[in-house]
């Protein structure tokens, strides 16, 4: 299994294990330079996206895996987290409705957790 997709694999299972709603992961290494995976999902609060973000960065930081980059703050109601092969975004509901990312990204291949 290639690292990207085993990443967002262990992205995935670390947003379920905090009660993350509507994991999505769209492959994207065919139409876009910038990573091979997006990995979306909502929380339902800050806390919640907080809680969520954190255990990302400690599930990926455990197998060597360090963000690039991180934007947004404890507050935010949408944190992206670039790990230069997959990109995590954690959304509020209302949000993820208004940057509709499964939308833009149309031209990736959708595919379920279990897929990974």
């Amino acid at each position: 299994m290639d690292i990207s997709r085993e990443m967002a694999k262990i992205a995935c299972h670390a947003l379920s294990d905090k009660k993350a709603e509507e994991i999505r992961v769209i492959e994207i290494s065919e139409i876009s330079p910038i990573a091979d995976y997006f990995v979306i999902a909502t929380g339902a609060n800050s806390n919640q996206i907080q809680a969520m973000v954190d255990a990302v960065e400690e599930e990926l930081g455990k197998q060597g895996h360090t963000p690039k980059q991180i934007e947004g703050t404890r507050s935010s109601s949408w944190v992206l987290m670039d790990y230069r092969d997959i990109i995590v975004h954690v959304f509020s509901k209302e949000d993820r409705l208004f940057y509709d990312l499964e939308r833009i990204w149309t031209d990736g291949k959708k595919l379920s957790v279990e897929e990974l």
